[in-house]
């Protein structure tokens, strides 16, 4: 897939999964429930145990899963990523070395930025989306829709604090997109190997997804 292909498909899909396990089994597993309930992208952090395997395990094994790398916080572990076979990379915050190779790289990037002078830099640097974290701590949706207001051309992805009861908000303040974590796969359903929660939490976060940007087309 090429970047604009994988830009396309998290736009489609509109929700970011992120695996943030402790371990290399229960990741693999996780990515394969919420692909096999129609979200065929997943965030996998680098805080899980063998991180870079399961990324080259899915990026040659699984091809509907379309896998990319969270929480890079140097160059260094991003070329690993990207040679491993991730197809975007994300950051908790704002690094510009990491989205300028991102950018040589052809791979899609969201870093992380909270502020607006952080979110005008990494659009400014050429980043695809950027991910707005910690999103709830600073005022949830509201925060989304106050920072949409100057900046309506930046795709936004609202992370932290993202669950059944807030999505459908960031959505109608004009979120492109959600990054998920244990509330679309919690850790319990892992442990049990419980695809069919983990499907169940996708089904009704797509749902949410669609009814919610359905209806703020209607406005």
């Amino acid at each position: 897939m090429n970047r604009q292909e994988i830009r396309t498909r998290i736009e489609e899909t509109g929700i970011i999964p992120a695996i943030r396990i402790s371990s290399a089994e229960g990741a693999r597993f996780a990515a394969e429930a919420v692909a096999a309930a129609g979200i065929p992208i997943v965030e996998l952090t680098m805080t899980v145990p063998g991180a870079l395997d399961v990324i080259a395990d899915l990026a040659r094994n699984s091809p509907r899963v379309m896998v990319g790398a969270g929480t890079v916080l140097d160059l260094e572990t991003a070329r690993a990523c990207v040679d491993a076979g991730a197809m975007f990379l994300t950051s908790p915050g704002l690094d510009l070395a990491l989205v300028e190779f991102a950018l040589k790289e052809g791979v899609v990037v969201f870093p992380g930025a909270l502020t607006p002078t952080e979110i005008l830099t990494a659009w400014r640097a050429g980043s695809d989306f950027v991910k707005v974290f910690p999103c709830a701590e600073v005022g949830g949706a509201n925060y989304i829709r106050a920072v949409k207001a100057p900046f309506p051309q930046v795709p936004l992805i609202a992370a932290g604090g993202v669950n059944q009861k807030t999505a459908g908000e960031f959505i109608l303040a004009g979120a492109s997109a959600l990054g998920i974590g244990a509330d679309l796969i919690p850790p319990e359903a892992i442990r049990l190997r419980q695809a069919d929660w983990i499907c169940e939490l996708a089904h009704r976060f797509s749902h949410i997804v669609k009814s919610s940007r359905a209806q703020r087309m209607g406005h």
